[in-house]
This record gives structure tokens, C-alpha cells and sequence, in this order.
């Protein structure tokens, strides 16, 4: 008797474990392909907005569930905003062809009168700037083991945008507010409604507008004097994302009434040059050279003209070795005018 219950029980393991794979399966194709959503999915799926997680320039995002495994945030855009098409249409167009585990996921989206909404997977650490903007505080910080493997992933995830799809994508807004980390930290380079899309062969893009955040943004984009606008643009930002991390405090103050005045971390520079401790947080050896790496990435990614900047790949690769044999780049803070 035993036998037979062993042999229908085992049949029925058997079963379940096949029917998770079918939907594991399932669940992946889907994901390749965006679904659309009316706007009663969307109040369904949010519960009728119940759960409002932020809001910005370009709408409101709000929690919601897909199914009881999937919870997403949908973000909501403006439709006063006359930008928004180009929004909606810049997330719809690169997201939509973009698979990478350090690239956020479009799971759908819906264009329903004038309702336009995005539906990504919820990430719920949420963005890389609750973390830094409380660096002083101990119980906050993630550690820089941790700091270490999320500046990979996001190099990864800008690597794949400018080399892995079969365009070239710019995006353009990378700074700490627009990383989203999921349940183990791994990092996701969202937002992309200033992305643009490029050739890879293309080696400079004429843009109309100055698109960006202050602070973040690579100084040929306001002046071509530094050299043309490129996927190199996004080096810098993540240059100064970098040097955020390493002090985790914004040392960027923008001089609000002029956009040309951008004050930089000079204090970084010399702490290399000087070898004093970089940070508040630094226990003991392994983490000031990690802490030391980084910032010399940070500063190789900031230098001014976009031709000293290295490109993702090679950053990649510079995060991955030791940090004891990364050379110290010209500091780009001494003069500007040569």
C-alpha cells in the first residue's frame, strides 16, 4: 500500500514541478513583448490608486499587483505636459526592446484615450538615493561590499543600453534617483523618458534641448566646446554618481540662477592626492580600497573633454580588477580652459 501512495504522491511532485516550469516559462515570454492594458486593467491593478509610491515632473507612480507574485509600479503620466508623448514614446521605444538584469523591466503599458500609463516590475528598495541621502547615518548604510557590487551593476546595465541592443541607447538622466534596487540590492537603471536612441556607429547626436538633471549633466551638453554629445555624456553622470557614492552626501551644489556654474568635488581629488580616509564609514582596509577605487573610476568618468572619458565597457572592467593598480587620472579640476 505504501508503495502506491509514494508513487501517486511522487507523480503529483512531478506535476507540480512541470506546471511551475510552464508558467516560469510562460512568465519570460510574456515579458519579452510589453502587454497593454485598458484603463479599467490599470484601476484594477492598482486598486483603484490606493498606494501612491511618488510623484514627479512627468506624472505619479502607484503601486499595484499583477498577480499575487507579480507586484509593479505603474507610473501614471501627465497629459498637460506637452512633452509627455515624447516621454511615454522614448520609455515605450528602448524599453520595449531591453533585457538586462540591471535594466528595469516594461511589463506593459496603456494608451487608452488620452491615459497614458507604464507598468514595471515594483522594486522594493526602491531608488539608490534613499540610500546615499542618509549616509551619515550608520543603520542606512549598505556597506561597501554592497556600494562595490551596485556600482557594477549599474556599469553593466549602462554597458548593455550603449553596446548590448541592436541600437545604441542614450539615457541621459542617470543619477542615483533613477537606480532602483530590487529585494537583494541588485541595481536597475530606470527611467527613460529622455533616452534616445542612436546607431552604434553613430559618434555624436545633435540635441535641441539641454536634457538632464543639474549636477549630472557632462558639460558638452551645454557647450560644444568640450566636444559633441555622446554616449559618453552618460560616462559623466555615472562619473558623478560614483563620487556620490563614495561620500554618499550631494557635494554638487548648483548654483541655481546660472546653468553654467556647476561646483565639483574638488575634496575627492585631494583626498587621493593626500591618501587621506575618504569617508565616515570606513572600517578597515578592504573597504577604504574599495572606497578608493571607486572614486578614481568616478574621477576617470568626469574628466572634461568626452575623448579622457572611458568608455562603459572599460569601466566594467576597471570595477572588476583590484583597485591598487588603477592610475589616477589628470585632475579635472585644476584648470578648465585648456
Amino acid at each position: 500500500g505504501t508503495l502506491i501512495i509514494y508513487q501517486a504522491y511522487s507523480s503529483k511532485k512531478i506535476d507540480k514541478r512541470n506546471q511551475l516550469r510552464i508558467e516560469r516559462f510562460l512568465e519570460d515570454y510574456i515579458a519579452q513583448k510589453p502587454s497593454r492594458y485598458s484603463y479599467a486593467d490599470i484601476k484594477r491593478i492598482t486598486n483603484q490608486f490606493k498606494d501612491k509610491l511618488g510623484q514627479g515632473a512627468y506624472g505619479t507612480v502607484f503601486k499595484g499587483m499583477l498577480s499575487s507574485e507579480l507586484l509593479v509600479a505603474v507610473k501614471i503620466l501627465n497629459n498637460s505636459n506637452e512633452n509627455n508623448g515624447d516621454h511615454f514614446t522614448n520609455e515605450m521605444g528602448t524599453m520595449g526592446r531591453v533585457h538586462h538584469v540591471n535594466v528595469v523591466r516594461l511589463v506593459g503599458f496603456c494608451a487608452d484615450g488620452f491615459i497614458r500609463a507604464l507598468v514595471y516590475e515594483f522594486l522594493p528598495n526602491g531608488s539608490l538615493q534613499n540610500f546615499l541621502s542618509s549616509a551619515d547615518n550608520k543603520s542606512s548604510f549598505l556597506g561597501w561590499d554592497k556600494l562595490q557590487d551596485i556600482a557594477l551593476g549599474i556599469a553593466k546595465g549602462i554597458e548593455y543600453l550603449h553596446q548590448g541592443c541592436d541600437h545604441r541607447i542614450l539615457h541621459f538622466d542617470i543619477k542615483p534617483h533613477n537606480i532602483l534596487l530590487d529585494q537583494n540590492f541588485t541595481p536597475k537603471v530606470s527611467d527613460f523618458g529622455l533616452a534616445k536612441l542612436c546607431t552604434r556607429d553613430q559618434s555624436a547626436i545633435s540635441m535641441t534641448t539641454i536634457r538632464g538633471t543639474m549636477g549630472y549633466i557632462a558639460p558638452e551638453v551645454f557647450s560644444r566646446n568640450f566636444g559633441s554629445v555622446s554616449y559618453k555624456s552618460d560616462v559623466y553622470s555615472f562619473g558623478t554618481l560614483l563620487l556620490e557614492m563614495v561620500d554618499g552626501r550631494k557635494y554638487f551644489k548648483v548654483m541655481e540662477d546660472s546653468t553654467s556654474q556647476v561646483y565639483f568635488p574638488e575634496w575627492i581629488y585631494n583626498l587621493l592626492e593626500q591618501g587621506d580616509d575618504l569617508r565616515i564609514h570606513i572600517e578597515d582596509e578592504g573597504d577604504a580600497k574599495i572606497a578608493k577605487k571607486l572614486a578614481i573610476v568616478g574621477l576617470w568618468c568626469v574628466q572634461w573633454h568626452p575623448i579622457d572619458r572611458p568608455p562603459m565597457k572599460v569601466v566594467v572592467q576597471m570595477l572588476e580588477r583590484e583597485g591598487d593598480n588603477l592610475t589616477i587620472p589628470a585632475n579635472p579640476f585644476c584648470s578648465t580652459s585648456n
